[in-house]
């Protein structure tokens, strides 16, 4: 979910935002859906389906191999996507691939008691030295069948293809595996989730301009924010269904040319380990596993990563979590290709090459393709598979308190009243270690193996009647070397924090020493001070270079501080600030390369 109170960090592409206009929906339906104001009796299915494992076992039957081979072959028949490229044209060109996927939507939306929304995300943007242009992303809208929540699952791909030349808008950009393949998933996700009914509000968004500097998320993530539109999770996909590596790859790559993978998916996302994006990306991994992998006949290894993107790349993912949005990218294992960075470049990706196959009897259609469809079926399934779960579950919960006394936890929950509880614990990796359910309103015991570790964090979701998990709560941190630091505070103690009663720690910063930027953590026993903490950023001589509003909440908070080489080298002075007071202060030191 998005936090309204942390401080906006202006996007990296920020520069080139001035030539981008507001954006608007062509379908002014669509926006009062986005925003919770519509009746859900106006969006009737004729057979409501909600039961989690028949959704679960639908999806699996229903993902189409077929389909999405169709779908390719379309888009490959317009062969140049690039953003700029033709709009008049209706055979070749930006123009007549997003009237296509308009027209597709508005089939499946015909399929299913006319429920899918659909509409044209209208914004201007210039570049490539061309004058500003009138752009769209195409979206689709499955109406929740509350508004109680507001809260929306996103699910994306960019349509754009480029060559080498990033500006040619003529010669021929084929981009099936970046991204016809990411497209072709949002389609078939239109398609086969139209038919069932979920709580939440479901929008399938097909972007353009993601070769251009992310500008149809940027336009998207800015659209819903100036709505005040909250997102539940963000689900970019982008390079979808090759298993091929190539000579290149961005890092972390794989292990050399030839070598292939159908079995792996990856998950990027920002922030550390404790991040939202982070336990979203845990989230799709349990439901993955907990729902289908038994149902399956190839299971599917989920890689939750540590990076939010490869090295040296990004995604349409990034616009969502630089404001807040939780927001992740699932992309293939291997990549054919790093976009570029050597000569000769021999790979596919960001070239003329990224090609459906070859002709291998020469009727004139491709038959022996580079996409593998049965791999980018299987990914199909995990996105919606999680959007289904966390569009059908109960709201998220918070947890009250978490006592560790021998080796159990004792964990309150609020609200109470689910039929059951999970708990998430993870000690080390990005993974949880265990997730156990629980039953009781309010209070239970979870018993917990220390092994070697002392640290331990934790996290919880509501289980409602049909046995489907909320999204799991922020993480909070528990030691067995420390006394309970989660009770509910004292409402007799000063106004000003004791760290050590509330819990309140302000954490080195990673990296350190730092170029660009770095992430500060601080850990937090307590939501009392939420619109009362600011962290400054002093030089050594205590000149003040900077001051970041900090919502702090129970739990891990993270700032990324981004200084933009305006400092000298040198250390700095990084101080968390309560009403005024400095209450914590760790050293930074800037070097930059």
């Amino acid at each position: 979910m998005k936090t309204r109170a942390v401080i906006f960090l202006l996007l990296w592409q920020a520069g080139n935002l001035f030539a981008q206009t507001g954006p608007s929906a062509s379908n002014p339906v669509v926006a009062n859906i986005l925003k919770g104001a519509y009746l859900p009796s106006s969006y009737p299915a004729s057979i409501v389906i909600t039961d989690p494992n028949v959704i679960s076992t639908g999806l699996l039957n229903d993902i189409s191999v077929d389909s999405l081979k169709a779908t390719l072959f379309k888009l490959r028949s317009f062969q140049n996507r690039n953003t700029f490229s033709d709009t008049s044209s209706t055979t070749r060109g930006i123009g007549a691939a997003r009237r296509w996927v308009f027209s597709k939507f508005k089939q499946y939306s015909a399929a299913a008691d006319n429920r899918l929304q659909v509409s044209y995300l209208q914004f201007a943007y210039n570049s490539c030295s061309s004058p500003i242009k009138k752009h769209s992303n195409i979206m689709a809208v499955l109406p929740g069948s509350q508004t109680t929540n507001k809260a929306i699952i996103v699910v994306e791909g960019h349509i754009d293809s480029r060559n080498d030349d990033n500006c040619d808008v003529t010669g021929n950009a084929f981009g099936i595996g970046d991204n016809a393949t990411g497209t072709a998933l949002v389609l078939e996700l239109a398609r086969v989730m139209s038919k069932y009914t979920f709580r939440n509000t479901i929008l399938f968004s097909v972007n353009t301009g993601e070769e251009q500097g992310k500008i149809g998320a940027v336009a998207l993530a800015g659209y819903l924010d100036s709505m005040n539109v909250p997102i539940k999770a963000v689900n970019n996909n982008d390079v979808s269904g090759g298993i091929f590596c190539g000579y290149t790859a961005s890092g972390p790559g794989c292990p050399g040319y030839g070598a292939l993978d159908s079995t792996d998916l990856r998950i990027f996302s920002l922030g550390s380990f404790n991040s939202p994006h982070k336990q979203w990306a845990r989230y799709v991994k349990l439901e993955y596993k907990e729902q289908l992998s038994s149902l399956v006949t190839v299971p599917m290894n989920i890689q939750v990563m540590q990076n939010e993107d490869r090295a040296g790349r990004g995604g349409d993912h990034q616009p969502f979590s630089a404001i807040n949005y939780t927001a992740v990218r699932l992309t293939q294992a291997y990549e054919d290709g790093d976009g570029g960075s050597v000569t000769p470049y021999l790979d596919r990706q960001h070239s003329i090459r990224d090609s459906l196959g070859r002709d291998k009897n020469g009727d004139g259609i491709e038959d022996s393709l580079y996409i593998n469809l049965n791999y980018l079926a299987r990914n199909v399934l995990i996105n919606g598979n999680s959007m289904a779960m966390v569009g059908l579950g109960p709201d998220t919960i918070t947890v009250q308190s978490a006592i560790i006394t021998a080796n159990r936890f004792r964990v309150q929950f609020t609200p109470v009243g689910a039929p059951a509880y999970r708990v998430a614990v993870r000690s080390a990796t990005n993974d949880w270690d265990t997730v156990y359910t629980i039953t009781g309103k309010t209070v239970d015991t979870v018993r917990v193996p220390y092994g070697t570790s002392t640290i331990f964090y934790l996290s919880a979701a509501a289980v409602d009647a049909n046995n489907t998990e909320s999204q799991f709560s922020t993480e909070y941190k528990l030691s067995t070397d420390l006394v309970p630091l989660y009770l509910a505070p004292d409402s007799t103690k000063p106004p000003v924090p004791d760290p050590g009663y509330y819990g309140i720690q302000l954490m080195p910063n990673k990296p350190n020493p730092f170029d660009e930027s770095t992430l500060i953590t601080i850990q937090s026993g307590t939501n009392l001070f939420v619109d009362r903490t600011w962290l400054n950023i002093n030089s050594i001589n205590g000149r003040l270079i900077s001051r970041v509003k900090v919502p702090l909440k129970k739990g891990s908070n993270e700032v990324l501080f981004n200084h933009g080489f305006l400092m000298p080298a040198g250390v700095y002075i990084c101080s968390l600030i309560i009403d005024g007071l400095p209450v914590q202060s760790t050293k930074m030191v800037f070097r930059p390369m």
